[in-house]
């Protein structure tokens, strides 16, 4: 695995190399079916990452967010595959405020064993692997990371500074004494990891491939990425591939199921 782990670090690397290249530049930007930009930075990452895996396991099939019209009846048989956001984040990586990741997950049996999440503005890379816990790649070396455990006021959430759902309103109130933190992309599982930020809570869509690479670096640091009924995130379990709602905890000891109201019973 630590194999596997060093080579999707390298894959990631050169990812965000070609995303720089184009953040650099004006670049035309296009519109998925369902209003989501596409750029050249997620198409060039995209290819380099999916060209990568494939030389690395060939015997490992990919679903990245480029490529992910693989039917349900083929994905079901897979009892192990890759998971890759080549950008994600792109609306962040449109207003070039750097909020902006590559992100490389190995799903096993449903769920995140291997996880590589890359910044390339910021030039931070966080990776990880179930049960060796979680990195942060430096100059001089790996340094462990951990979440900030015990978590306490004021909380420290990630949430829009400018505009909050009801629900997540709601939760915020109940949480009491907080401090709200605006940030892009699957940065906010990484800010917890690295025990700047201590909870996530998301309500409303988001899918399998923006999570999963983030989710294995969060665990690997002592935190959950739970759905409100308590159990963990997992991955290739139905044919959509939306996430129910959730949230990223850094101190699993926290009352998370008190701020939800009866969000958390449905």
């Amino acid at each position: 695995m630590s194999g596997l782990r060093e080579a999707c670090i390298e894959l990631s690397l050169a990812a965000g190399a070609a995303i720089l290249e184009v953040y650099a530049q004006d670049f035309p930007v296009e519109f998925k079916a369902d209003d989501s930009p596409l750029t050249q930075a997620d198409l060039a990452a995209h290819r380099i990452i999916v060209a990568g895996l494939q030389a690395l396991a060939p015997d490992i099939p990919v679903l990245s967010e480029e490529d992910a019209d693989i039917p349900w009846s083929v994905r079901r048989g897979w009892r192990r595959h890759w998971l890759v956001d080549p950008l994600d984040g792109t609306r962040e990586f449109v207003k070039k405020n750097g909020e902006f990741t590559v992100n490389i997950a190995l799903i096993d049996d449903g769920r995140p064993v291997l996880g590589v999440v890359y910044a390339p503005v910021f030039d931070y890379l966080l990776h990880a692997e179930s049960g060796a816990g979680a990195f942060v790649r430096q100059p001089g070396g790996d340094v462990a990371t951990s979440t900030r455990r015990p978590a306490v006021p004021p909380l420290r959430v990630a949430a829009s500074r400018s505009h909050l759902d009801p629900r997540t309103a709601a939760a915020l109130e109940r949480m009491g004494d907080t401090e709200r933190h605006g940030l892009g992309s699957s940065l906010k599982f990484c800010r917890i990891a690295d025990g700047r930020i201590d909870v996530y809570p998301r309500f409303g869509p988001t899918s399998e491939w923006d999570t999963a690479a983030a989710q294995c670096v969060l665990e690997a640091a002592g935190g959950a990425v739970l759905r409100l009924d308590g159990s963990p995130l997992d991955y290739n379990r139905k044919e959509s591939l939306l996430n129910p709602d959730f949230i990223a905890l850094g101190d699993i000891g926290l009352p998370w199921q008190d701020w939800l109201g009866g969000a958390g019973h449905g």
